[in-house]
């Protein structure tokens, strides 16, 4: 009796096919899970609650923090007036010739820069910073374990920019380098402080680059020009009548 071949061959078939599905189906499961493209937050504070603002960076560390604008140090200090010319004539103090009172000042704060050096600072360059930290979007996110942070640039980072809070909370953003296509840059939000087996990284704006990698000279409020006394020539003496 001969055995029909449609069936055996129906068979076979079945076989190889679970065989390729099983195969499939390891693969998944072996593979690493995909990183997340659901976009969220950086942080939840808003710029104005920051009350001071340090950038550790390799060569450098700055230091930042909001001070009664009274007491703030002055990029310039106000010349000393000039004496006049020797024989020149004096005019007697009146109370027309009262100095007018100080302008009052229009804010209650400023940003200061205390280190490196202290030097009222420049509030376009910090508040465009804080705006990137706290309108900023994570484009994906991804655990992977602790020994690749220096796969991402976190063993040497970028920088580490810490903010201090009205409420007293603190918030820190470890940048990295950028991503294949300079998209944005590998970062950690909020690292634990403790040693951990695996960590969270976050794919940021590219913008945050351009925020911290400024001169110091940027950093600081560019000072006004001082201006030159007007050297005043004597005036001529009359001359007599025929």
């Amino acid at each position: 009796m001969k055995l029909q071949r449609t069936p055996l061959l129906l068979l076979l078939t079945a076989l190889v096919l679970g065989g390729i599905v099983a195969i499939r189906e390891g693969q998944k499961v072996s593979q690493p899970p995909a990183p997340e493209t659901t976009t969220q937050p950086l942080f939840s504070f808003k710029e104005e609650a920051v009350i001071a603002l340090t950038i550790t960076q390799a060569n450098q560390t700055l230091r930042f923090e909001k001070v009664p604008a009274a007491q703030a140090a002055k990029p310039t200090s106000a010349p000393s007036p000039t004496p006049p010319p020797a024989g020149a004539p004096t005019t007697a103090s009146s109370p027309a010739a009262v100095l007018p009172s100080p302008t009052p000042i229009a804010k209650t704060l400023v940003w200061q820069m205390t280190q490196p050096q202290k030097k009222l600072a420049e509030e376009a360059a910090i508040a465009f910073l804080l705006n990137q930290m706290a309108s900023g979007q994570s484009q994906q996110s991804l655990t992977i374990p602790a020994t690749q942070k220096a796969e991402f640039g976190l063993d040497q980072p970028l920088a580490t920019i810490q903010v201090e809070l009205t409420n007293q909370k603190q918030h820190r953003l470890v940048l990295g380098k950028p991503n294949f296509n300079r998209s944005g840059l590998y970062a950690q939000i909020d690292p634990p402080t403790q040693p951990t087996t695996e960590i969270t990284i976050h794919v940021v704006p590219i913008d945050l680059e351009n925020a911290v990698t400024r001169p110091l000279k940027e950093w600081q409020i560019k000072p006004e020009p001082t201006p030159s006394p007007t050297a005043t020539s004597p005036a001529p003496s009359p001359k007599p009548s025929p």
